[in-house]
């Protein structure tokens, strides 16, 4: 049966209306961006708030975005939240390393939990480093790896997050890494899933970049909490000390991985003179996301020199709207 006429109009101006929306993004968040103004920055948030209404995919700050400022005690993991507030964001992403030695101090997390309430902002996950590799070959390695992130675990249930994100390192062949990751991840998966939390691994270096070898991983741990956090970004298999000597095709790589994606880690390092970032192809990528069916949360995390944080992670968001508005 066809639709009528008038149907078809109101069809046609309701995505022109988030087309327009999302490219009003722009102009106000350079605004805010140059403005200390509060109206500024609050019209700002309007229009990003209005722009994502019809968007497939929610927006988390990524912690380490503000990774200066935050090593360089400009920041704190209290500010890092209002700051999210101030942005707009639905939800933010921990690295344990701005708080490392406070997995159990419940005084600390209650401090997070209220600011992240105040701000009505869902607390999506804590990023693990310096745990252990949950590839390592060694036995008694790898299960003191596990361990340690047991702590991190809890503290992921007592902060309301879905998932922590580790990683499957470890040295040998790729046959011996994988199967040690196997068993790393299948047995912290089962601890995890006592507490429903998700244990979801980033292309982070060495194997776990190679997209092939880690969606096999996970194929093979088959367990409905482990999954995979794709990041556009992370898709150098080998570095050398003139930059990355063997890459992954990070395109491949995210479809590889996007069936066991649990979060999506949008990286963007430099912009060109339009907004689109130059190492990777926006459109691209997140129609990869978007075709695997995903309606989660995308964590913005920008890397960037030439820009500030601030700066750096208000372009990845204009581009992030102005492709989502494009594709949904």
């Amino acid at each position: 049966m066809k639709k009528s006429t008038n149907s078809l109009r109101r069809n046609f101006l309701k995505k022109s209306s988030v087309i327009v929306a999302g490219a009003t993004v722009v102009p106000f968040f350079l605004n805010a961006c140059k403005s200390e103004s509060k109206p500024v920055i609050a019209a700002a948030k309007e229009a990003v708030e209005l722009a994502s209404k019809d968007l497939f995919f929610k927006l988390s700050l990524a912690q380490w975005s503000f990774h200066k400022t935050l090593f360089a005690k400009k920041m704190d993991n209290l500010s890092f939240i209002d700051k999210a507030k101030e942005l707009g964001f639905d939800g933010v992403e921990y690295v344990n390393q701005f708080f490392k030695d406070k997995a159990e101090d419940m005084a600390f997390l209650d401090q997070l939990n209220a600011k992240a309430k105040e701000h009505n902002l869902i607390q999506n996950l804590i990023m693990i480093d310096r745990e252990g590799g949950l590839g390592l070959v060694d036995d008694t390695k790898r299960t003191e790896a596990i361990n340690n992130h047991h702590k991190w675990v809890h503290a992921a249930k007592y902060l309301g997050c879905g998932s922590i994100r580790v990683n499957a390192y470890g040295e040998g062949t790729a046959e011996e890494v994988s199967a040690a990751a196997i068993d790393g991840l299948g047995r912290l998966s089962e601890y995890a899933a006592k507490e429903s939390i998700n244990v979801i691994v980033e292309n982070h270096g060495g194997y776990s970049s190679n997209g092939a070898w880690m969606a096999n991983v996970l194929k093979q741990v088959d367990m409905d909490n482990c999954g995979s956090l794709p990041d556009f970004g992370n898709f150098c298999i080998k570095r050398g000390k003139d930059g990355c000597e063997e890459e992954y095709d990070r395109y491949q790589g995210m479809i590889d991985l996007m069936p066991y994606a649990k979060a999506v880690s949008a990286k963007s390092h430099d912009f060109d003179a339009d907004g689109n970032e130059i190492n990777t192809d926006y459109v691209k990528v997140m129609k990869i996301v978007k075709d695997s069916g995903f309606s989660d949360f995308v964590n913005v995390e920008y890397e960037g020199r030439d820009l500030s944080e601030e700066e750096g992670v208000i372009k990845t968001v204009e581009l992030l709207k102005k492709v989502g508005a494009e594709l949904s």
